[in-house]
């Protein structure tokens, strides 16, 4: 198994792309903390997990608030003693026109998108120089990468995310910390399946990419958990779209 004996905090585990990659990192061997704001819904997919032999924690966690962050870790050292990976997975999105925009959206759009993952990665990466290293994902955005009509508060803050990747690479690659983040396209999950998939719209985001087929939750999970292997041994800092070829265009 790629991750046998790993320790793995994922955020926005009760859904969508966090919970595939929770359910993935699990059947993989790691021991999994998946966290979330909706402690009903992670406990269901933990549920499962433990039901079928694997090995997960559920915690609530309103990522944007640095004492959750402080809780989830001493939890997780509580638990099993060490950090190896952490995917900062969780995010919201702003969808208003880009006048309309206001300073409470850009406000809780960068507190859930940006500062979530400054405050796991400060929160993580102490314990990951204890432990000889570790890999960090951060799920950004196509929207970190292009610009996107109607979401300026999500771009900004998914671009921010690409920058503070790169810079915590930089900073903590000689500890053994790799540090990526993952730029997921039109991506197909319960939340978005009704708009992505009706006869409206699918047409549109089909002409977006290059592929045949818009993409799926475990399409992302499996990229995540390829940068968190040790298959990745030698990248850090990268930007890996998970797009369908939208940002070849």
């Amino acid at each position: 198994m790629r991750l046998e004996n790993k320790v793995a905090i994922i955020t926005g585990g009760g859904s969508g792309m966090g919970e595939a990659a929770v359910e993935l990192f699990a059947k993989q061997g790691a021991k999994v903390i998946a966290t979330d704001i909706n402690l009903e819904a992670v406990e269901a997919v933990v549920a499962k997990i433990n039901e079928n032999g694997g090995e997960a924690i559920a915690i609530k966690h309103n990522v944007a608030a640095k004492a959750d962050w402080d809780e989830v870790i001493a939890k997780t050292i509580e638990a099993y003693g060490k950090i190896d990976i952490l995917i900062n997975n969780a995010g919201i999105s702003v969808s208003k026109d880009f006048m309309e925009q206001t300073e409470e959206d850009f406000a809780k759009g960068f507190a859930v998108n940006t500062n979530s993952v400054m405050f796991g990665m400060q929160a993580a990466i102490p314990h990951m120089e204890q432990n000889g290293g570790g890999s960090i994902v951060n799920v950004s955005s196509i929207a970190g990468l292009v610009g996107m009509s109607g979401a300026g508060v999500y771009t900004a803050s998914k671009g921010a995310v690409r920058a503070i990747t790169k810079a915590a690479a930089v900073d903590y690659g000689k500890k053994n910390i790799r540090v990526n983040s993952i730029h997921p396209g039109y991506i197909v999950t319960p939340m978005s399946k009704e708009y992505m998939e009706s006869d409206q719209f699918r047409p549109y985001f089909l002409s977006q990419i290059a592929l045949p087929e818009l993409g799926k939750a475990i399409e992302v999970a499996n990229a995540m958990l390829f940068l968190a292997s040790d298959e990745a041994n030698h990248i850090s800092g990268i930007e890996l779209p998970v797009d369908g070829g939208v940002t070849a265009k």
